[in-house]
């Protein structure tokens, strides 16, 4: 006999199909899972059979196969364990075979039967959705599938307590979604003496959702102004909110069921290997910049990166999408991000200050910059140098204007930006390109005209070139201009990195 049974394996945030078929068959008594399973999986077999015994069940003395298909797919993750357990009950008759073949299945199971949580649950409850099934999952990320709206969920804490639902003796109440993550306060922009100059560049990144270099010696406030941001961006819509949680539930950082109504914000260590920062590993997962997705991935003392880890989020940068590849895979993370960084301008931190003056200038400095390569930089948008506080400006009275009168001007950016792009694909000024950037952001004659000059002048790539023109466009939102004008150009060249000359 034969029992079959629906679970998925996880590629990115893709949930794909997968059938685990069960056959008991007369021979020697052994237990064989196929079809490309990975460590975790192939361990099911002694957490199933520990399940089964803990709830009374004992596997018969008979050879015992279990298939995974499609074979050719590889398959990754502790949540096959309930799938195979529920297979293993139809095919022995302790459950209903016709029954199971309208749910899909994920979970891990304890040794004492329990239904412990396992990543992506949230993406298994869409494909479920998305093929009119139901799903099976733990009790306890009951919430978090339940925000995959019109699916059959079956929420279970231990076999038992499942056995007896499908049976129809003791049945189980279906999950609530869970509560909104809450939006907890962080640095307020009042806390911030003095960098106008800066807070005027965090609000045009937030604005146009632009990349930012921020350059200033030690404790000029490059990293309070960084913690800030969240607080002027605005919160995600229900669309963004579904993206991010998909995200945090294949990281398995999805708790309680609480969906994300903050924009992420990651700030790893300089220490962070390549697929720390990028995804990949042993067992792909997202990396930092996968989980900034939708909001701010800062980098704290940017040279202090290793080069090619650094030159790894290049491409990502550009495309919005991270491509892990392997040999039997290929997977694909989401990474639209904004790029926020701080460096100090050279080593010892203090070049150009006479007080505290670098001995080894300019070579201090050329060296330290230098760990940054030219095309990353080129992709950073918004260029400002941090000046060095002094004590008469920590005297100073706090700022008339806070996060909350800045984040107002940013959501009215923001929205403008949301009906400009409507259907477009596009959410903000930082996403727009090739043909929808010259329909929405070709300055007037007198722009122009500095805009030509000035791409001779400072050497601009192409890429600079138009990284100027789309901030120059989210300028011109803050201000509600229509078009882009020559204040608009003049001010977003003013941020560019001029171009070393030979």
């Amino acid at each position: 006999m034969v029992a079959t049974i629906a679970t998925v394996a996880y590629l990115g945030l893709e949930a794909r199909a997968v059938e685990v078929q069960v056959q008991l068959s007369a021979g020697l008594p052994h237990f064989i899972i196929v079809g490309l399973p990975d460590k975790a999986v192939a361990e099911s077999r002694e957490r199933v059979r520990a399940a089964l015994s803990a709830i009374g069940l004992a596997l018969p003395p008979k050879r015992i196969t279990i298939n995974l298909s499609p074979a050719d797919l590889p398959k990754e993750g502790s949540h096959f364990d309930l799938p195979i357990a529920l297979g293993l009950l139809a095919a022995i008759g302790a459950t209903d075979a016709e029954g199971l073949s309208h749910y899909v299945a994920v979970g891990e199971l304890g040794l004492d039967g329990k239904i412990a949580a396992s990543p992506g649950v949230l993406l298994a409850a869409l494909h479920a959705s998305s093929r009119d099934m139901g799903l099976i999952c733990p009790a306890v990320q009951g919430a978090e599938a339940a925000w995959a709206g019109n699916v059959e969920l079956i929420a279970a804490p231990d076999l038992l307590a499942l056995l007896a639902h499908l049976k129809g003796t003791a049945l189980l109440r279906p999950p609530e979604p869970g509560e909104a993550e809450p939006i907890v306060g962080g640095p307020d922009l009042a806390q911030v003496k003095g960098q106008e100059v800066a807070k005027r560049a965090l609000e045009i990144a937030a604005a146009g959702g632009h990349n930012l270099l921020m350059s200033g010696p030690p404790g000029a406030g490059k990293s309070l102004l960084a913690a800030c941001l969240p607080g002027i961006l605005p919160p995600l819509d229900p669309s963004e909110a579904l993206e991010v949680s998909m995200v945090a539930s294949v990281a398995g950082e999805l708790t309680g069921g609480r969906m994300r109504r903050r924009r992420p914000f990651r700030s790893p260590h300089h220490s962070a290997s390549m697929p720390a920062l990028v995804g990949g590993g042993l067992k792909v997962r997202p990396g930092e910049i996968s989980l900034a997705h939708l909001g701010v991935l800062f980098l704290d003392e940017l040279p202090e990166f290793q080069r090619a880890v650094l030159d790894s989020l290049r491409q990502p940068l550009e495309t919005g999408t991270v491509s892990v590849a392997r040999a039997n895979m290929h997977v694909t993370f989401p990474a639209r991000v904004q790029l926020i960084a701080a460096m100090n301008p050279c080593r010892c931190g203090h070049l150009g200050d006479p007080a505290l003056a670098c001995a080894r200038a300019p070579r201090c400095a050329a060296d330290y910059q230098a760990k940054v390569s030219g095309p990353l930089l080129d992709r950073i948008d918004l260029h400002v140098e941090v000046a060095s506080v002094s004590a008469a400006d920590l005297t100073l009275p706090p700022p008339c204007e806070g996060s909350a009168e800045v984040g107002l001007r940013v959501a009215a950016a923001r929205h403008v930006q949301s009906m400009r792009y409507q259907g477009q694909g596009v959410r903000t000024n930082a996403e727009a390109d090739g043909e929808l950037l010259d329909r929405v952001a070709t300055p007037d004659d007198p722009g122009r005209k500095l805009l030509a000059d000035a791409a001779a002048a400072m050497r601009l790539s192409a890429r600079g070139y138009h990284r100027v023109l789309k901030v120059a466009r989210t300028i011109a939102d803050l201000a509600g201009a229509e078009t882009v004008g020559r204040i608009h150009i003049a001010e977003a060249l003013s941020y560019r990195r001029h171009a070393p000359r030979n």
